[in-house]
Formats: structure tokens, C-alpha cells, sequence
């Protein structure tokens, strides 16, 4: 029998619907990333939010460095019209979310299944090719185990549940935390695996329901409220049972005066977080948007603060990524590089905000050394505060003609509407705040800083405070 347009087999085949959250500004980067490594199609973005068709497997989408955390798409629409409608209209209109189309629910939990059955069988067979002799060691455990006493064995099994359990409760709590380590990871997903192979029947299925609410809707319902009327609509459409402890799925759900959006979270850990970041420093998302622009090729790399404690959180990274034989680290001042001039064709640099270290006006001089040991045609990558822009716009540069090619906002100059594609044929468009907040970056860039040409500008948010990620190119000898 021929596969019918529902049938999830067909719709993997021709790629699966997700979305990522992402830092505020970071999305030009993510929608170039998820065309490039995962080869996406039907790439769109909204603010904090990018969306993606992909076949990738779960090993390539973990692989995403700018993305926050990924989502199965469910569902995503226009907001909901809060002023012209009753609280009573609006609780039913939220229902709707879960009764309008429950087949698309049940696609993309079949889906979500395939995904983690496939993943489990492929890390059994990945196991069992890095380990010949398992099988044979596995039969002599179990004959070894089957000499246990009974009640050695409950108790083997009753320690093993409640570590698990705590396990379990202590990633619950943390959340977002970018301290989790990749051992912890890894059982996370067998978890979750484990519980998509073990549930056959959507109905035997327990869940829990996250929400965001903000703007219009947020005035007149909680989260919490949202929560309950999906959680009641879920339990009578398909009989799922409410489980806020452990439950074998989370459904998402985030409601604004701009979107409507429903997901399953495809991973408990949050993709930002970095197994090996022992110490943590600027955000792993800021840091792999600065490298991915700088054109880094095979390079001797040499890390340099004038911290000890900086230095020394930093080689406890390193150790942790195994690299630390391949990285070299200098306790030098970044005014005082120990550098032949014109001898580094990469700088990428977070420039101290003044908080904790304090910069003054040494902006200019940080540029000028810079400038001195990085040769022609080399990329300098720079993250400033609103302070060092305004330093840098209102400074005098020598003349030399602006080059900037804003290939970002070429990439971002318009967005599709959420209008689901199979009710109006057409994809519109709309001017979001995000390409009119990257084309005020662009025409606010400061002039040549002497042979440093400024190429590319992007503001992007560090959560309480936002910053911009500046490229320049030298253009020629600085003669320093």
C-alpha cells in the first residue's frame, strides 16, 4: 500500500519541520549554519527563532553551535487577536491549538519516535563495532549475575533506580545550566530513547506542558493557566496522562503578540551547553558566532590575558576539549603583544567591558596593536560594548573607502509569516525589528580605524546588556 500524504514515513523522507531558539541577533548565523551543515531547506526565522526542513539524523543536529535548544515543530501561526475576543473566546481558541488538527500532533509525534528509535539503533551499532569482544563479555556477566542472590540483586537494582532518579531531578532543576557534563548528556538521551522504543501506543504516552507567555496574552492569562488548558485539551484528545515529574515528552509552548509556536524539545540539554566548558566566560553561541565569520583555517593557535584566574580557567577548558597541547596561552597585556608585527592572520578578541577590568579609552590603543601584528589581508573579530561603538564611531579614521559587504542582511532582508503553507498556497512577507536592528548596525559602523577596514556589523544580546560582533580586514600596511 502506497504511503498516503499523512504517513510519517513519507514526511521523514522528505525532511523533518524544526525550530531552534536562538540569541537575539545570532539568527543570521544559525540560518547560514542549518543550510550548511545539516543541508536545511525552508530556512525562515522570527525573532529569538529559526526554522528549518531537514533529513539529518540527532548525531548532525547536536552538532548545531549557534542554536539554543531544538524543537520538532508542531504547530505555528499568526497571535492570537487578544483585544477583540472574551477571556472565554480566548481559552477556546487556545484549545484549538490541540483540536483543530489532531493528525498533525500525532505525525510529528511519530516522528519524534523514529528520530530517537533510529539514534538508539545506530549508537548499539557504533558500540558494538568499537567493542568486538562485548557480546562474549556481556554473556559472562550474566552468567556471573544469574549466581547472585535474589535479594542481592533487588538491592543491585533498587540502588541503580534511585541514582537514576536523583539524576533525573537534579537536571530538572538546573535547566538551561551550561555546566552539564557530556557523560550526563548521553544518558539523558539513552533516556529518552529508551522511553520512545518502550511506548508503542500514543495513548500510553505522559507529558508535561512548558509555556511562555508574553505581551497581550500575558495580561490576561499566567503560563501556568496556558499549561492547564493544553495539558486538559491533550489529556481528552488523546488520552496522554499528565506526568510534571518524568514524563516521556514535553510539549512547548510559547504565545506573543507576534507568533504562536507549539514544539517538542528534541533534547533535554540545551545544544548551547559544552560539555567540556569546566569554567565558564563568554557565552559558547557569542564565541562560535565570532569564529565562524573570522575565516580560521589550519593555524597555531595562542590564547593571551593579562587574568591569572582567566589563563587558568581557560586551560581547564582545554584540558577538558583535549586540547590542550594544540592551544598556547600568554599572560601578556593585549597592548603589549609579544608578536613580530604583521605575523597573525586571525585575531579574534572579546574586548573587557570595563566591568570587571577597566578599559577607559584604551579602545584605540587595543586597535593600534592589533593592527601592528596582523598581517595584510588578515581578519581581526572583535565583541564591543555600546560604549566601545560609540568610542569608535565618534573617533577620526584615515580615509580609506568603506568596504562592507553585509551579506547578513541580504540573507535576513525579509521573513515569511507564519501562515501555515497548506491553508493559503502563498508565502508572504514582513520587515521584522531584526533586519531593521542589523541595517541601524550597518549604518552605524565607525569609519577605517587606520588599516582596518570594518566589513561586517552585527548587534547581537548577552542577555542583560547587548554588544556587537565587529569584522575588519586590514587592507594594507599599517607601516607600525
Amino acid at each position: 500500500m502506497a504511503a498516503g500524504p499523512g504517513d510519517p514515513v513519507r514526511r521523514r523522507a522528505a525532511g523533518a519541520r524544526f525550530f531552534c531558539t536562538v540569541g537575539r541577533g545570532l539568527e543570521p548565523f544559525l540560518m547560514r549554519e542549518v543550510r550548511a551543515r545539516l543541508e536545511a531547506s525552508e530556512v525562515e526565522y522570527i525573532l529569538g527563532k529559526v526554522f528549518f526542513t531537514t533529513c539529518s539524523d540527532l548525531n548532525m543536529l547536536k552538532k548545531l553551535k549557534s542554536a539554543e535548544r531544538l524543537f520538532l515543530l508542531i504547530k505555528k501561526q499568526f497571535p492570537f487577536n487578544v483585544p477583540s475576543v472574551s477571556k472565554g473566546k480566548l481559552f477556546s481558541e487556545v484549545q484549538r491549538l490541540i483540536n483543530d488538527d489532531p493528525e498533525s500532533w500525532l505525525n510529528v509525534i511519530s516522528i519524534w519516535k523514529n528520530l530517537l528509535e533510529l539514534n538508539a539503533k545506530k549508537e548499539n551499532l557504533s558500540q558494538r563495532d568499537a567493542n568486538p569482544q562485548k557480546i562474549k563479555l556481556g554473556k559472562n556477566d550474566t552468567i556471573t549475575g544469574k549466581k547472585l542472590k535474589t535479594e542481592q540483586m533487588q538491592e543491585m537494582e533498587e540502588n541503580r533506580e534511585c541514582q537514576l532518579e536523583k539524576q533525573i531531578e537534579e537536571t530538572l532543576e538546573q535547566g538551561d545550566s551550561l555546566t552539564k557534563r557530556e557523560k550526563f548528556q548521553e544518558e539523558e538521551f539513552q533516556n529518552d530513547a529508551a522511553k520512545a522504543v518502550d511506548t508503542h501506543k500514543e495513548n500510553n504516552l505522559t507529558f508535561r506542558v512548558s509555556c511562555r507567555c508574553s505581551g497581550a496574552i500575558a495580561k490576561i492569562f499566567t503560563a501556568q493557566e496556558i499549561g492547564r488548558i493544553v495539558g486538559i485539551a491533550l489529556m481528552k484528545q488523546f488520552g496522554w496522562k499528565a506526568d510534571l515529574r518524568n514524563p516521556n515528552l514535553e510539549i512547548f509552548i510559547h504565545l506573543s503578540d507576534i507568533y504562536s509556536v507549539v514544539g517538542i524539545p528534541v533534547f533535554r540539554v540545551p545544544l548551547a551547553s559544552r560539555a567540556y566548558i569546566r569554567t565558564t566566560g563568554l557565552r559558547s553561541t557569542i564565541a562560535w558566532a565570532m569564529a565562524s565569520i573570522s575565516e580560521i583555517k589550519d593555524v597555531y593557535y595562542v590564547g593571551a590575558d593579562v587574568s591569572t584566574s582567566q589563563l587558568l580557567g581557560a586551560s581547564d577548558n582545554l584540558k577538558a576539549a583535549g586540547l590542550k597541547d594544540k592551544i598556547e596561552l600568554l599572560k601578556v597585556s593585549v597592548i603589549e603583544l609579544p608578536l613580530p608585527s604583521e605575523s597573525v592572520d586571525v585575531i579574534i578578541s572579546d574586548i573587557p567591558f570595563g566591568k570587571k577590568f577597566k578599559l577607559g579609552k584604551d579602545i584605540r590603543s587595543i586597535l593600534q596593536e592589533l593592527e601592528r601584528v596582523l598581517r595584510v589581508g588578515g581578519t581581526v573579530v572583535l565583541l564591543l560594548s555600546e560604549a566601545h561603538h560609540r568610542r569608535l564611531k565618534d573617533g577620526e579614521g584615515r580615509s580609506i573607502p568603506l568596504n562592507s559587504k553585509g551579506g547578513h542582511t541580504d540573507e535576513l532582508g525579509v521573513a515569511k509569516c507564519l501562515i501555515p503553507e497548506e491553508k493559503t498556497g502563498i508565502a508572504k512577507t514582513v520587515s521584522p525589528s531584526l533586519e531593521a536592528s542589523n541595517q541601524e548596525c550597518l549604518d552605524k559602523m565607525p569609519p577605517p580605524f587606520g588599516s582596518l577596514v570594518p566589513m561586517e556589523c552585527y548587534k547581537v544580546s548577552l542577555g542583560k546588556t547587548d554588544a556587537f560582533i565587529y569584522k575588519y580586514k586590514k587592507s594594507h600596511s599599517s607601516g607600525l
